[in-house]
């Protein structure tokens, strides 16, 4: 049991770098895109920095943070015996579903990183900003199905997933008026 709580330690620690490295790459991914607009030298010496700002993050904090909260996940799953008790349970499977999204979220969040790095502007800056809120609504489902144990009312739960994400796109809507009428 001891074993278990170290390991479930460095998970969730981890799990915190992971998605911290996700949300502010995101923003950063923004940031790049906006930079790309500006006119230079300004663009230039943001985009440089930029650059730079993101390999930091990605390869130093959010790619090694996504490696150990699935390694400290897996060996807490295939080598414990709690862990395989959580196996039996049918709430596991559905957040383990939600981390399948996460990880596809990841790659899909390296696929942005290696156009911006080679200066291919493929997304604007607002379907940046909306696709920052992927993560949230991942990292909501699992904390719920974490600490709820419950698989069961499912169904509740995708409802309320789709009504958050109907609140985030409100909110992001709200915030763009907000943006429009006072540029700076």
């Amino acid at each position: 049991m001891e074993l278990y709580n170290y390991l479930k330690s460095l998970h969730l620690i981890f799990v915190v770098t992971w998605f911290a490295g996700l949300f502010y790459i995101v923003r950063l991914f923004v940031y790049q895109i906006e930079a790309a607009e500006k006119p230079s030298p300004e663009k230039e010496i943001l985009q440089k920095q930029y650059k730079i700002m993101t390999y930091r993050l990605w390869y130093i904090i959010t790619w090694p943070s996504a490696v150990l909260a699935s390694f400290f996940a897996f060996w807490m799953l295939f080598f414990t015996d709690l862990g395989n008790a959580w196996l039996q349970m049918p709430w596991m499977y559905v957040k383990l579903g939600f981390v399948l999204l996460l990880y596809l979220y990841h790659l899909k969040c390296h696929q942005i990183y290696q156009q911006l790095q080679r200066d291919e502007v493929r997304h604007t800056s607002n379907f940046m900003r909306l696709w920052n809120e992927g993560a949230t609504i991942i990292l909501f489902a699992v904390v719920f199905l974490v600490i709820l144990k419950n698989a069961v009312n499912w169904i509740y739960g995708v409802v309320g997933i789709i009504l958050f994400s109907m609140l985030i796109m409100l909110g992001f809507r709200f915030y763009k008026k907000i943006r429009e009428q006072n540029p700076s």
